[in-house]
């Protein structure tokens, strides 16, 4: 598989890794500003920006596998990281299997699953029954609008994705972790960044004021600055 990424700046080696359907370039304030110290590196997930489609769903763990790979491919050692969303997910995964990561900066990382209520476990359950009489219906209806756009090998892979929990992987992390979340974010909320911050010995956790899902270009000064302090004390 070709590998899409972009490559800015000299010195010690920064990797971003991007939230689900995004790209590399939605870390462009990021990129711009620490490429003046470190070697920057941003890739693209395989099914998402410019990199290759899927042929078959993958899982945390396949992309997780894939990242490893190509890390190595581009002869990144002793790398810091800072990952959004999905990419948290798949820093969670990698630094669970102790992946040789100095330092990890995670921003609304996904990966806790919430409890369920009675309205969604009622839903899923209509999904499955109208799925079986009237399959082309249920997938039209149901479901967030992001997920009816996807293909049918990124919807199977999607379900892959959102239905593990990944606090037990947490439990294993040794490395630094700076969790950042925004106040306002609706998709991984702050009790999950609270979650993750408890099951991570060590960590840390930044509340970003009148910031949502994308801390990171909500304000990226602040958020720039509190990653290039911590990865200082690293």
């Amino acid at each position: 598989m070709n590998l899409s990424y972009l490559r800015e700046g000299a010195g010690r080696d920064l990797v971003f890794l991007h939230g689900y359907l995004a790209s590399k370039e939605s870390f462009y304030p990021q990129v711009n500003y620490f490429s003046g110290s470190y070697r920057v590196t941003a890739l693209d997930f395989p099914g998402m920006g410019q990199a290759e489609p899927l042929t078959a769903p993958w899982s945390v763990s396949d992309y997780a596998d894939w990242t490893a790979q190509a890390l190595e491919e581009l002869n990144i050692k002793d790398a810091f990281v800072i990952a959004h969303s999905f990419g948290g997910r798949v820093a969670v995964k990698l630094l669970a299997r102790g992946y040789p990561f100095k330092a990890a900066v995670l921003t609304g990382c996904a990966g806790i699953v919430p409890k369920r209520g009675l309205k969604y476990k009622l839903r899923v359950k209509t999904y499955k029954l109208v799925k079986r009489c009237a399959p082309k219906y249920a997938e039209r209806h149901f479901g967030s609008a992001e997920y009816r756009g996807l293909s049918p090998v990124m919807r199977e892979s999607f379900k892959k994705i959102v239905n593990e929990d990944l606090r037990a992987d947490a439990t294993k992390i040794a490395c630094p972790v700076l969790f950042i979340t925004g106040e306002r974010d609706g998709e991984t909320p702050v009790s999950s960044a609270r979650v993750y911050a408890d099951a991570v010995r060590g960590s840390s956790l930044l509340v970003m004021e009148n910031c949502g899902h994308f801390a990171h270009l909500d304000d990226p000064i602040r958020f720039d600055l509190a990653a290039e302090e911590f990865f200082s004390h690293v």
